[in-house]
Order: C-alpha cells, then structure tokens, then sequence
C-alpha cells in the first residue's frame, strides 16, 4: 500500500522558490550538473506592472532556468529612488516574483549591487535592460552592468532587453499620487 502524501499548497511551492545565497547551492549543482542555462537578473520590483512581466518573460526565455535577484529594503532606500521607496516589503516583493511560473529562484539581497551573488552563482546568461549596455566595461558608467565582467570571465553572455514603453513603477506611483490629490 502506497502512504498518502499532503498535496502541498500554491503558496508552499511559491515560498520554496526563496532562497538564500547558501540554500540554493544544491540547486545550483544539480541545474549546472544537467547543463541548465542559467539567466540572472536582478532589480527592485517593487510594484510587478506589464512591462516586469514582459522584460522577466523575455529573460526567462534567454535560458532554462531564471533567478531573480531582489533588492532588500534597505538596499532600496540607498537607491534613493524616493523616500516612499520601496512600497513593499522585501518579502511580499520576493513571494509575488516567486508567484510567476517563469521564475525558478528568488534571492533577496542586502548590498548596494548583486556583485558578489553574480561571482557566486556564476550564471551562464546576466539581463539588464536596454538602459544599461551589455558592451560597457567602464564600471564608473550608469550604464556598465555590473558582474558582467565575471559572466564574460566564465564565457556567458551579457544581454540587454528593451523596457515596454509606458510601464514604469515610478509612472504608477505618480498616477496614484495625482489620483490622491484630486
């Protein structure tokens, strides 16, 4: 006789899609070990509008597997995006990007860049969007994009994706902004 399991839950399968650095190791080993593409991307995300699901869809499609690094809160406010930033809190962040099929991992992170989690994953693709330029190597430009250097040092590729046009969480935060005042 076969013993029953609990089916587990929606939102367990999305929790366990947040890791740590060190929690997503085996993964990692396992996903290099059956020569997974692994894609890396990192931002805020602090309101999931059209144009993240769009650029994130895309990113996804550059590989196999898709890891999502995520900004901490306090790594946002050091942005300086605005003082109201984030708007959410680095878990409900994290568990909504977990929610989205395409994404394979969530990592959240405390430095000002993912620098050290890109030298430690060592991903076989890193995306940026088409505001930063996957050729840059002058890591004092806004436009450089940073881990490229130690992605092309491991032969991946660095790549760039157009933004939808007219998305933006700064764009909502201004409409609801003007909504309140009227």
């Amino acid at each position: 006789m076969v013993p029953y399991t609990q089916k587990r839950s929606a939102l367990d399968l999305i929790q366990e899609k947040i890791y740590t650095l060190e929690s997503i190791s085996p993964h990692l080993h396992a996903w290099n070990f059956k020569e997974n593409k692994i894609v890396f991307t990192n931002g805020c995300f602090d309101i999931i509008h059209r144009g993240h699901v769009d650029y994130l869809s895309k990113a996804s499609d550059c590989g196999d597997k898709l890891i999502v690094a995520i900004n901490s809160d306090a790594s946002v406010k050091r942005q300086g995006k605005s003082l109201s930033r984030p708007l959410q809190d680095e878990q409900t962040r994290a568990m909504i990007m977990a929610s989205l099929h395409f994404v394979n991992a969530v990592i959240i992170f405390d430095e000002d860049t993912p620098f050290e989690l890109i030298k430690a994953i060592k991903p076989s693709v890193l995306v940026k969007g088409a505001d930063y330029d996957a050729n840059e190597t002058n890591k004092e430009s806004k436009k450089y994009i940073v881990g490229s250097d130690v992605v092309k040092a491991n032969k991946g590729e660095v790549k760039t994706i157009p933004f939808l046009e007219g998305f933006s969480t700064t764009r909502i935060e201004e409409q609801i902004k003007n909504a309140a005042a009227k």
